[in-house]
Protein backbone atom coordinates (compact mmCIF):
# COMPACT_ATOMS: atom_id res chain seq x y z
CA UNK A 1 0.00 0.00 0.00
CA UNK A 2 1.69 3.31 -1.20
CA UNK A 3 0.61 6.43 0.94
CA UNK A 4 1.89 9.60 0.99
CA UNK A 5 1.62 11.92 3.77
CA UNK A 6 2.20 16.04 3.64
CA UNK A 7 3.40 17.77 6.64
CA UNK A 8 3.90 21.78 6.99
CA UNK A 9 2.83 24.73 7.66
CA UNK A 10 -0.73 26.17 5.99
CA UNK A 11 0.34 29.82 6.53
CA UNK A 12 3.09 31.86 4.92
CA UNK A 13 3.51 35.76 5.32
CA UNK A 14 4.29 36.98 1.95
CA UNK A 15 8.25 37.38 1.22
CA UNK A 16 8.97 34.58 3.01
CA UNK A 17 9.59 30.53 2.14
CA UNK A 18 6.79 27.91 1.07
CA UNK A 19 8.20 24.73 3.09
CA UNK A 20 6.46 21.04 2.69
CA UNK A 21 7.63 17.58 3.33
CA UNK A 22 6.12 14.23 1.96
CA UNK A 23 6.73 11.07 3.37
CA UNK A 24 5.93 8.24 1.14
CA UNK A 25 5.32 5.05 2.97
CA UNK A 26 5.25 1.81 1.07
CA UNK A 27 7.60 2.68 -1.64
CA UNK A 28 10.88 3.96 -1.77
CA UNK A 29 12.06 7.22 -3.07
CA UNK A 30 14.97 5.74 -4.27
CA UNK A 31 13.43 2.71 -6.62
CA UNK A 32 13.71 3.24 -9.93
CA UNK A 33 11.91 4.45 -11.68
CA UNK A 34 9.35 6.46 -9.93
CA UNK A 35 9.22 9.94 -10.12
CA UNK A 36 7.99 12.20 -7.33
CA UNK A 37 6.56 15.38 -8.29
CA UNK A 38 4.64 18.87 -6.65
CA UNK A 39 1.49 19.70 -7.86
CA UNK A 40 -0.68 22.89 -6.83
CA UNK A 41 -4.45 23.79 -7.38
CA UNK A 42 -5.33 27.40 -6.85
CA UNK A 43 -8.47 28.78 -5.51
CA UNK A 44 -10.90 28.43 -8.92
CA UNK A 45 -8.11 27.03 -11.39
CA UNK A 46 -6.69 24.06 -12.70
CA UNK A 47 -4.02 21.53 -11.57
CA UNK A 48 -0.62 22.97 -11.74
CA UNK A 49 2.30 20.75 -12.08
CA UNK A 50 5.63 22.92 -9.97
CA UNK A 51 8.57 20.14 -9.81
CA UNK A 52 9.36 16.21 -9.71
CA UNK A 53 12.54 14.31 -8.13
CA UNK A 54 13.70 11.09 -10.00
CA UNK A 55 14.28 8.13 -7.96
CA UNK A 56 17.99 8.89 -8.96
CA UNK A 57 18.19 12.92 -7.48
CA UNK A 58 17.38 14.26 -10.26
CA UNK A 59 15.19 17.17 -10.75
CA UNK A 60 13.29 19.40 -12.70
CA UNK A 61 11.27 22.45 -12.18
CA UNK A 62 8.45 24.42 -14.29
CA UNK A 63 9.74 27.25 -16.16
CA UNK A 64 7.31 29.70 -14.28
CA UNK A 65 8.37 28.81 -11.17
CA UNK A 66 12.24 27.52 -11.66
CA UNK A 67 13.53 30.52 -10.02
CA UNK A 68 12.19 29.85 -7.11
CA UNK A 69 11.29 26.29 -6.12
CA UNK A 70 13.77 23.52 -4.96
CA UNK A 71 12.88 19.94 -4.45
CA UNK A 72 15.30 17.96 -2.26
CA UNK A 73 14.91 14.75 -0.58
CA UNK A 74 16.12 12.61 2.46
CA UNK A 75 16.51 9.21 1.39
CA UNK A 76 17.05 8.14 4.99
CA UNK A 77 13.64 9.33 6.30
CA UNK A 78 12.18 8.23 2.33
CA UNK A 79 10.92 12.39 2.41
CA UNK A 80 11.10 14.88 -0.47
CA UNK A 81 10.39 18.05 -0.01
CA UNK A 82 9.63 21.50 -1.23
CA UNK A 83 10.65 25.11 -1.21
CA UNK A 84 9.22 27.97 -2.73
CA UNK A 85 10.91 31.22 -2.33
CA UNK A 86 9.51 34.67 -2.33
CA UNK A 87 6.18 34.07 -1.93
CA UNK A 88 2.99 36.18 -3.05
CA UNK A 89 -0.71 36.15 -2.10
CA UNK A 90 -0.82 34.73 -5.95
CA UNK A 91 1.10 31.13 -4.30
CA UNK A 92 -1.96 30.31 -2.32
CA UNK A 93 -3.12 27.22 -3.31
CA UNK A 94 -3.83 23.28 -2.44
CA UNK A 95 -0.27 21.57 -2.61
CA UNK A 96 0.09 18.36 -3.47
CA UNK A 97 2.82 15.68 -3.47
CA UNK A 98 2.28 12.64 -5.90
CA UNK A 99 3.91 9.51 -7.12
CA UNK A 100 4.34 10.40 -11.19
CA UNK A 101 5.31 13.37 -13.77
CA UNK A 102 4.11 15.56 -16.01
CA UNK A 103 4.83 13.53 -18.97
CA UNK A 104 3.57 9.83 -17.78
CA UNK A 105 1.07 10.94 -15.03
CA UNK A 106 0.21 10.57 -11.41
CA UNK A 107 -0.51 7.68 -9.65
CA UNK A 108 -0.13 8.59 -5.97
CA UNK A 109 -1.32 11.50 -4.54
CA UNK A 110 -1.07 12.89 -0.76
CA UNK A 111 -4.21 14.64 0.82
CA UNK A 112 -3.15 17.58 0.04
CA UNK A 113 -2.26 20.86 2.27
CA UNK A 114 -3.97 24.64 2.37
CA UNK A 115 -1.43 26.99 2.09
CA UNK A 116 -2.41 30.66 2.50
CA UNK A 117 0.24 33.33 1.85
CA UNK A 118 -0.81 36.22 3.88
CA UNK A 119 0.34 38.61 6.35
Amino acid sequence: QVQLQESGPGLVKPSQTLSLTCTVSGDSITTSPAHWSWIRQPPGKGLEWMGVIAYDGTTYYSPSLKSRTSIFRDTSKNQFSLQLKSVTPEDTAVYFCARGNSVQGYRYWAQGTQVTVSS
